[in-house]
């Protein structure tokens, strides 16, 4: 067979194999390098947009907010509106019930337009906050009461649209 290997060969393949063992510890220190680096791009690019996704949800809740707020303001409107009318027909009507059905029921009618009134003016009064903080306090206090409300006001317009309809 071949001879064995002298010594100034063994010295030589120790150096060879210490070599290419610190070319590729050098190597892995390159790649792991470059893989913290790229993962760090990766995590900044990552989190520049989540901060801009969250910017827009965030500006998109500042708009939703504002419309929310707009709406409210012209539903109090439009609600103080209609009560004042009600109570304006209802004021209107008192002498035609005086007349039908007697002074009794016309003075009904008269104190029910007093009140519809009233509430109007109380309602035109206070901000949609004031009102909105009322309603939450009322809810804690009476949560049946509330609820009973709720259903009646959802009778009510449920027969208004399906009045609608026919």
């Amino acid at each position: 067979m071949g001879s064995a290997p002298t010594s100034p060969q063994v010295a030589e393949a120790k150096t060879r194999f210490n070599a290419a063992l610190e070319e590729a510890k050098a190597g892995a220190m390159a790649l792991r390098t470059e893989a913290e680096n790229r993962f760090s791009n990766a995590s900044g690019q990552a989190k520049a947009k989540s901060n801009d996704l969250l910017g827009e949800a965030k500006n998109y809740g500042e708009q939703a907010r504002g419309k929310a707020g707009e709406l409210a303001v012209e539903g109090k409107k439009v609600t103080t509106d209609a009560i004042a009318s009600l109570g304006k027909v209802v004021g209107d009507t008192a002498p035609q019930i005086d007349e039908k059905l007697g002074e009794q029921y016309g003075d009904y009618a008269r104190k029910a337009s007093r009140v519809l009134q009233e509430t109007s003016a109380k309602l035109d009064a206070k901000s949609v906050d004031e009102l909105s903080d009322e309603a939450r306090e009322m809810i804690r206090k009476s949560p049946g009461v509330a609820v009973g409300l709720a259903a009646v006001v959802g009778f009510l317009v449920a027969r208004m649209f399906r009045g609608n309809r026919s």
